[in-house]
């Protein structure tokens, strides 16, 4: 071996060394941050027990109210108005007068007719006198009975012409607002007022053809509107549609709910819940406590610190920090699977069992093995049937 390539080993060597030098250094320097570096603070949370919890599975709608019976009262024939017989708002009953349209002529010609049927049944009953001593023909008899037929039936649609210049109610129901004054002419299918009958009414809804078979005409529901937002309508499933609309695959359903207080008006339209197949009992959460995600939902599970995971440090080595002491909390980030919602509750389905405590608010600043500190002073809604407040 030359001197040369001695010289070349040696410095080859020697480029090594310090290079070797400087990683360990490096490394050492790295640990040492690590060692020195602060210790994550618990981060506070609020956290709540999961329990078992009787649930009542139902099907929920929006549904529109209708009125078991409803119409636009109008008038058969034109006429001008003579006198009203109703006020707005008005509760009337089957039959009631509402209007009367001037019929003084339509009286007066009824009057002459039923005069000329009186003069035929006069005549046919002298006629028929002379009939029975045979002064007369059979034939004079006939055309004396066609003739009294004939004015009768003239008398009889005069009648019926007089008696639709008073407009009356068709059902009992509630009137609406009218706009017609005595003194105004009507035309033939003019608007008088709307008649409304809605104790009990109708709420027209949709569900999917799939929850069908838990539904049957008898089964009560419950029924909601912002118009009355503490008030819950009892009512019944009345029909089912005998077909589902193929455009979106869902059946309309009609229900009967009483209003005694005609709280409900037709066109309004309400949330509708109808309860299907026995109580069930699910492991329930406040919704907050749910993080969902593209790759499924999770929660955050509380326990002790001891059986958190640990990260890893760089390379492999474990970490630096001491142990967690005695009584310290941390988090463990776990997959579930949720069903139904009622209110601020969920159902879950897998993932949890009962008795663990799960973290109900603050999960944005958590990751798998935070240590965490519990306060309750502030908790989520949890309530099944909340209602709007305002503060």
């Amino acid at each position: 071996m030359t001197k040369r390539t001695k010289r070349m080993l040696i410095m080859l060597g020697a480029v090594v060394l310090l290079i070797a030098l400087l990683a360990l250094g490096f490394f050492l320097h790295i640990r040492q941050l690590m060692a020195s570096s602060p210790k994550p603070t618990p981060q506070t949370v609020s956290a709540t027990i999961i329990r078992k919890v009787e649930w009542q599975p139902h099907l929920a709608s929006v549904g529109t109210l209708v009125a078991v019976r409803g119409v636009d009262v109008t008038s058969e024939i034109a006429g001008l108005v003579r006198s009203i017989h109703f006020k707005s708002g008005q509760e009337v009953t089957a039959g009631q007068v509402l209007l009367q349209l001037n019929a003084d002529a339509d009286l007066a010609q009824l009057r002459a007719l039923e005069a000329a049927a009186e003069l035929a049944a006069s005549v046919l009953a002298r006629d028929r006198q002379q009939f029975a001593v045979q002064a007369i023909s059979q034939a004079q008899i006939d055309n004396d009975v066609a003739d009294l037929k004939s004015r009768k039936a003239l008398a009889a649609q005069q009648a019926a012409l007089v008696e639709k210049k008073t407009i009356r109610s068709p059902f009992a129901g509630k009137l609406g607002i009218t706009t017609v004054n005595p003194g105004q002419y009507l035309n033939p299918g003019d608007k008088i007022v709307t008649l409304q009958t809605i104790d009990p009414i109708y709420v027209d809804f949709y569900i999917p053809q799939k929850q069908l078979s838990g539904l049957q005409v008898g089964q009560v529901l419950n029924l909601s509107s912002d118009a009355h937002a503490n008030t819950v309508f009892a009512g019944k499933v009345s029909a089912i549609s005998s077909k589902v609309d193929p455009a979106t695959r869902n059946v309309q359903v009609e229900a009967t709910v009483a209003n005694p207080q005609r709280q409900l008006l037709p066109g309004m339209f309400a949330n509708v819940t109808v309860e299907v197949g026995g109580k069930k009992q699910y492991l329930t959460l406040p919704q907050t406590a749910i993080t969902y995600n593209p790759y499924g939902s999770t929660v955050f599970v509380v326990q002790p610190a001891q059986q958190a995971p640990k990260a890893a440090a760089p390379g492999g080595a474990a970490p630096a920090a001491p142990p967690p002491k005695a009584g310290e909390l941390a988090v463990r980030q776990v997959f579930v699977t949720t069903g139904e919602t009622r209110g601020d509750q969920v159902a879950v389905l897998t993932g949890l069992t009962e008795g663990q405590q799960v973290v109900t608010s603050g999960q944005i600043k958590l990751k798998n093995g935070s240590p965490v500190v519990i306060s309750n002073v502030v908790e989520p809604g949890n309530n099944p049937q909340p209602t709007p407040q305002e503060h």
